[in-house]
């Protein structure tokens, strides 16, 4: 990749680096009830390893995205993946739960390269194809969570959940190599400090409200979601189903619409149509959590619901997405700090609501509250982000 020219390869292969980073994020979810036995811990403690990752992805986009405003963006991603590496390797020696929970929020902390190669291709594509180039990464993204459940699951249950971090770390390792090869150097335009660089986040959260609009929308719709993949685990390793790991990481497979709908709805975002794909978003989410609420023992219906609750917060974000990158280019990675902050302390918010939800009254009465979640962010989205 030289000068700032953006080809189909160059996509495709920021997309695939892309989904096997933020796939570290996820390979937890179908392994918690391995986790739970291995430690002999209830599974609702073993679930604390979802949103501490998540958490720590937040703490990551919160404090170090920024700097790809003020340092060289390769050298940036290239040491946060020699932390993920790391971490990894920590994640699957952990000889108790505690060290294992230091580890996950590690792993969050360290995976964000991911976001910052959607700032970096943001920047490299041309105005009238930036909304489809984040489609294809944002594709690829979705690949790599796919994955990541289903490969973890089938594979933990197999050889353990511990081989599944080995060998992520390693994956991490090749990764490094690879970018270090084709990556290209890439410079910023700020010149201050990162206490200046930080002081201006708050400033533009303050002055920005599409910026405003657009992380509240991520932060309700991303924890509806993560607040069903983890409490999905739960419900279906419980009777009627009883699944084990191996088949309930089969299920994340269902979510693969979304990811072949990211370049679609990319295309779409392009002009004006990233607000009418918000709106799309939500309703599609809507009829997710009504689907989940009515499944019963019908694996249809959950299947139906997986697929809308992908697809439906997958437009809502690369709509979300389109239009925050559009406002100032200068600042795309601390805009992107802002959003993705937002998104994954959802995430981790979501899912702590969704083990609570669960344990007071299992699965009518988390379908019932993650709806409510969605039910606001329209309500809100109706009235607040009408204005300018």
């Amino acid at each position: 990749m030289q000068g700032k020219q953006l080809s189909r390869s160059d996509t495709l292969f920021m997309a695939a680096c892309s989904g096997l980073v933020v796939a570290n994020i996820y390979y937890c979810q179908p392994l918690l009830v391995l986790i739970a036995k291995d430690f002999n811990i209830p599974e609702s403690r073993a679930g604390r390893i979802a949103w501490l990752t998540q958490t720590g992805y937040a703490c990551g986009l919160l404090l170090l995205v920024p700097l790809g405003d003020i340092m060289e963006r390769r050298k940036q991603i290239l040491l946060c993946m020699v932390a993920t590496t790391g971490s990894l390797a920590l994640s699957a020696w952990s000889p108790t739960f505690g060290v294992l929970q230091v580890a996950a929020f590690l792993v969050g902390a360290s995976s964000i390269s991911a976001q910052l190669i959607l700032p970096l291709a943001a920047h490299l594509a041309p105005d009238n194809r930036r909304g489809s180039v984040i489609g294809t990464i944002m594709g690829g993204i979705i690949v790599g969570i796919l994955a990541s459940r289903s490969v973890s699951g089938s594979l933990g249950a197999v050889f353990g959940w511990r081989e599944i971090y080995y060998i992520a770390a390693g994956i991490a390792a090749v990764l490094l190599v690879l970018m270090r090869w084709r990556f290209p150097q890439s410079y910023p335009s700020f010149k201050g400090s990162y206490g200046q660089l930080m002081a201006s986040i708050l400033y533009y959260i303050r002055t920005q409200p599409a910026l405003r609009q657009a992380s509240f929308r991520n932060f309700m719709s991303f924890a509806a979601l993560s607040s069903f993949w983890v409490t999905m685990v739960l419900f279906l390793s419980a009777p009627p189903f009883g699944y084990q790991s191996a088949t309930i990481g089969l299920f994340g497979l269902a979510g693969a619409a979304s990811a072949l709908a990211s370049p679609l709805v990319g295309k779409r975002s392009d002009g004006q149509g990233a607000r009418m794909n918000i709106w799309i978003g939500l309703v599609m989410e809507l009829l997710s959590f009504a689907a989940f609420y009515f499944t019963g023992s019908s694996l249809f219906l959950l299947v139906l619901g997986i697929i809308l609750v992908d697809v439906g917060h997958q437009t809502i974000q690369i709509s979300n997405q389109t239009i925050i990158y559009s406002i100032l280019p200068e600042a795309r990675n601390r805009f992107n700090t802002v959003f993705m902050t937002s998104t994954f302390i959802g995430g981790a918010c979501g899912s702590a609501i969704g083990i609570g939800l669960w344990n007071i009254g299992h699965w009518p009465l988390f379908c019932a509250g993650t709806a409510l979640m969605v039910l606001i962010n329209v309500i809100v989205t109706a009235t607040v982000s009408a204005k300018p």
